[in-house]
């Protein structure tokens, strides 16, 4: 780097810290209502399925919306997506901060996830456009995807904080100072030209918006009634339908809103296939841990989200190992093998937990580990989903693997759930009843939940193995930069 460089070097730090921050409000909000949602439902008064729909609601307007978002980023431009998209997060935050209903309060969540989803492809895509040197590129992904599969944790976290020390309107309010320092450094981010713009795909939009919504509903209720309940399969029937439409439209479209080129790469398609398998564990870790925390072992909202602090910790640290010059030697076949296999041993150490347990001598080392692992595995995920990638795909790839990765959560946490609450009945037709028996039915389900975990770790695994290229990724010397 010659000292002319240097301040183009430092500006793009510096924008990467604004996309950054921008990826961590999305990703917090995944969880951050988790511990709040109790005290919301006793202020606003509503019913115990409210709660489940404050949760579903984001996801399902975050996971249809995604690839939209990213064409809409691909054509529109990048930077004004971001900045729409952060505008549009604010505001929505602060309609649910000053909900007095609950209605206004599902209105909101389900806003966040319109504005994420315009968010989310158009921050992604951006550091990938924006360090295109390999050396660079490793450590920009390695930071940004410390936030990504961090935030999540750090959601649990804050929400722990918040609603013990100020109130659960605050979960809400807290996205406005991030928005507004990450709309404030929009001018880091370098502009730079636009491709060709192409026609929307119109009837691709059309049935990838109601698939997505069709098999996220669906998998939201299974949850609740159950794989063989008409309400499950109904809709998850609908949107396999819809999405088997979707594909048959894209492959004739003169401008598809998924180009099949950007999930046929081998690398791309390792990638979003292993994102959804974790992230259809890590949800469901976080959502059963947060149970068995604050119900069998009695801890409060801030003791529990302060539980997590060394998942965050372990992330940390094998991130920065990702975008190391030692890591760059690597390709993501190793390195997200390894990544996958270590998580899943962290989740396994945790299975021996029970209403007795002590945090530091039963459950710390386990949620070291797995947070180590998470660390090897996103620290190189999201740059081996763009990579190759054409300048006008860079878009709805950066959307492809969110999309992945929300849907892996939202179908991992159904499949999860389900798999638990047959464990639970076990419990509860076994046992005679007494004080005891709500707890025996939370650590039964917490190991049942843990062990389902081990294995989706573990065909990540497999996956990972089977279908990576050997050897690092390199940049594609063909492809043009756009950070428009």
């Amino acid at each position: 780097m010659t000292t002319a460089d240097t301040p183009t070097q430092r500006r793009r730090w510096w924008a990467l810290g604004v996309l950054t921050l921008s990826q961590l409000m999305v990703v917090l909000d995944v969880t951050i209502v988790n511990i709040a949602l109790p005290s919301a439902q006793s202020e606003l008064e509503f019913p115990d399925e409210g709660r489940h729909w404050l949760v579903t609601g984001y996801a399902l307007a975050f996971g249809s919306l995604l690839l939209i978002g990213g064409r809409l980023s691909d054509y529109f431009g990048r930077r004004r997506m971001l900045a729409i998209g952060l505008a549009g997060f604010a505001l929505a935050s602060a309609l649910g901060g000053f909900a007095d209903a609950f209605g206004t309060l599902l209105a909101a969540r389900v806003l966040q996830g319109v504005f994420g989803a315009l968010l989310a492809p158009a921050a992604l895509s951006l550091v990938s456009t924006t360090f295109e040197d390999r050396g660079s590129r490793l450590r920009a992904f390695a930071v940004f995807g410390a936030v990504s599969s961090a935030g999540g944790a750090i959601g649990l976290l804050l929400g722990g904080v918040l609603t013990e020390y100020l109130t659960w309107r605050w979960c809400m309010f807290v996205n406005l100072p991030i928005a507004l320092i990450a709309l404030a450094g929009m001018g880091l981010i370098a502009k730079q030209t636009a491709p060709q713009r192409a026609t929307l795909d119109i009837p691709g939009s059309l049935t990838s918006v109601a698939g997505m919504v069709a098999l996220v509903f669906g998998l939201a209720m299974a949850e609740r009634n159950g794989w063989g309940s008409p309400v499950t399969f109904g809709p998850l029937a609908l949107g396999i339908l819809l999405l088997a439409a979707f594909v048959l439209i894209e492959r004739q479209a003169p401008a598809p809103l998924l180009p099949l080129r950007v999930i046929t790469d081998r690398n791309r398609g390792a990638a979003n296939i292993v994102a959804l398998l974790v992230n259809g564990a890590l949800f469901a870790v976080f959502l059963f841990s947060t149970y068995f925390l604050s119900e069998a072992l009695g801890y409060s909202p801030m003791r529990t989200g302060m539980s997590f602090v060394p998942v965050v910790l372990g992330i940390i640290v094998t991130s920065a190992l990702a975008g190391s010059g030692f890591a760059s030697r690597f390709g993501p076949k190793s390195i997200i093998t390894a990544g996958c296999v270590v998580a899943g041993l962290g989740l396994a150490l945790l299975t021996g937990a029970g209403t007795d347990s002590e945090f530091f001598r039963d459950l710390l080392p386990g949620l070291i580990v797995y947070g180590l692992g998470l660390g090897l595995v996103f620290g190189r995920l999201q740059e081996a989903a763009t990579a190759y990638a054409e300048s006008r795909d860079v878009g709805v790839a950066s959307a492809m693997i969110n999309t992945s990765q929300e849907v892996g959560g939202a179908a991992g946490t159904a499949l999860v759930s389900s798999l638990a609450a047959a464990a639970a009945a076990s419990v509860v037709a076994a046992a005679s009843h007494g004080a005891t028996l709500g707890a025996a039915v939370t650590v039964e389900s917490y190991r049942t939940a843990l062990w389902a975990a081990v294995v989706l770790q573990s065909l990540a695994a497999l996956v990972s193995i089977l279908l990576f290229r050997r050897g690092a990724v390199e940049k594609d010397p063909n492809r043009e930069s756009i950070a428009h």
